[in-house]
């Protein structure tokens, strides 16, 4: 973080609206580095209660007001993914990162760019990373810091900032095994497995799940849903079927976009209940994922 001495009349005022403007960016890397909108909010918001207990003397200082915020957020999420892991011990089943609606948030700067860093499958992987491989990642290959940044950011050396990228690296090309077939739109393919599940037919579904298929639910001890993983394809599909028995007929199923991947809403009196993301590998289906926290889904509206 570099400092600068000119005179205070020599240098434009850093006013509210320059440095707000940062906030977007803000948002976006925080999101990335939490999983969770609202702690993304909290760290943003932290970020700039610091800024602003600051004199204007040590703002002045400051040759880069962005470079700054960002600096400071970045270690504030870090310093939160040591403590969430402590906390997530203690969750009530699997935790899965907070969904994200499109184009709900009323203010832009609010808005997190939705872009394959931000794929449910994505940020799964990142949930298994060290938080300092996490950050180091984010920060060099999603918003391209070089790596004497990131070592500011994260208290260790470039080469040692390169090697845990290296490592994320690492874990997410392992996550994601080649298709064998074909891809197909994974648009369509939600929507033959919507079809499917609606129609309550078992052998439809089967045929849209990779045999080695996992669904994951988080209800975070606030909502019903199975707290283990449900494994192979065929397991999922009977456990789907029975699902549309109990549930469907009390339920609305919407196609809707989940962090910028096609996939469903369930709602119930109009109000969204659960939120469906999907990993399609090829032409099938090879993860689900089944949001039913409520506190991860105020972002989604009525509609």
């Amino acid at each position: 973080m570099t400092t600068r001495s000119e005179p205070e009349q020599s240098r434009p005022d850093a006013g509210l609206d320059a440095i707000m403007s940062e906030r977007h960016h803000l948002i976006n890397l925080a999101y990335r580095l939490l999983g969770s909108l609202a702690e993304a909010e909290d760290a943003v918001q932290e970020t700039y209660t610091r800024w602003y207990a600051m004199s204007q003397q040590q703002q002045y200082a400051i040759e880069s007001p962005g470079a700054w915020l960002t600096t400071v957020a970045s270690r504030i999420c870090l310093n939160l993914l040591g403590s969430a892991r402590v906390r997530r011990e203690a969750y009530v089943g699997e935790w899965i990162p907070e969904p994200l609606p499109d184009g709900t948030v009323t203010d832009p700067a609010d808005r997190v760019t939705l872009d394959e860093s931000v794929n449910l499958a994505f940020l799964v992987v990142l949930e298994s990373m060290t938080p300092a491989e996490r950050v180091a990642f984010i920060l060099h290959d999603v918003f391209c810091h070089s790596f004497a940044e990131v070592a500011e950011i994260v208290g260790r050396t470039p080469a040692a900032c390169r090697q845990l990228a290296s490592s994320a690296r690492r874990r997410i090309r392992a996550s994601q095994p080649s298709a064998t077939t074909p891809a197909a739109q994974p648009t369509g393919v939600v929507r033959d497995f919507k079809r499917a599940w609606e129609a309550k037919d078992i052998d439809a579904l089967i045929g849209l799940l990779d045999p080695d298929a996992t669904a994951t639910a988080d209800g975070g001890g606030l909502a019903t849903t199975f707290l283990h993983p449900i494994e192979g394809g065929e397991q999922i599909a009977h456990a789907w079927a029975e699902l549309a028995r109990r549930r469907l007929d009390n339920m609305t199923l919407l196609e809707r976009t989940v962090n910028g991947q096609p996939g469903l809403v369930a709602q119930q009196d109009g109000v969204t209940v659960t939120v469906f993301a999907f990993d399609v590998v090829g032409d099938r289906i090879k993860h689900i994922w089944v949001v039913r926290n409520p506190d991860k889904l105020r972002r989604w509206t009525k509609g």
